[in-house]
């Protein structure tokens, strides 16, 4: 592991205003010295999994993605919740990844944020999540967790987190996937 640790990051909606990607964009400001940011963009062109295109090829998409998040020191997932869920985009950019050799997720430290405009924040988003990530081996951070309720109320509309409690937790999860990382490094 270099001094910088690269964190790649997954933002689970496709919105142009998106609550999640405001998020996102906080980063920079939240985190601990040394760690930089890297968003995996792209998401609405990585095709309906199907195993006939697959034996065809993988998309180069797919294929970038996988690159990054292997020479990543971990990956944070900032996402919305759909019916109780994981947005089927986020889920599909999922499926496509875990059926690559090497698994990109393999030992690798996540953390999970979800942001949502309802009173439990993506919690029920954030645990389908975690189900999916212990299939793919990943090493998910447990605390502290981020659910933003009422997300609209915390962000504004020019897309700028204006919550301090929010802002707060946030930097302390990223310090606390800083210091997962380098355990996992060490060990």
């Amino acid at each position: 592991m270099t001094d910088t640790i690269s964190i790649a990051v997954i933002c689970g909606s496709l919105r142009q205003g998106s609550f999640n990607a405001a998020i996102v964009r906080e980063f920079s400001t939240l985190a601990p010295t040394g760690i930089s940011f890297r968003p995996l963009d792209g998401m609405e062109r990585i095709p309906h999994y199907n195993a006939d295109v697959q034996s065809e090829g993988f998309p180069a998409i797919v294929l970038d993605w996988a690159d990054i998040l292997r020479s990543s020191d971990a990956v944070v997932f900032v996402t919305p919740e759909y019916n109780y869920s994981i947005p089927g985009v986020l889920k599909n950019a999922l499926d496509w990844l875990s059926r690559l050799s090497p698994p990109p997720f393999s030992g690798k430290p996540v953390a999970i944020q979800t942001a949502s405009v309802g009173m439990l924040g993506g919690a029920r988003a954030q645990y389908h999540l975690r189900q999916v990530l212990l299939y793919l081996d990943a090493l998910v951070l447990n605390k502290p967790e981020i659910m933003i309720a009422d997300a609209a109320s915390k962000i504004s509309p020019q897309g700028e987190l204006t919550d301090d409690t929010t802002r707060r937790l946030i930097a302390e999860q990223l310090a606390a996937l800083q210091g997962l990382i380098r355990r996992v490094a060490a060990s």
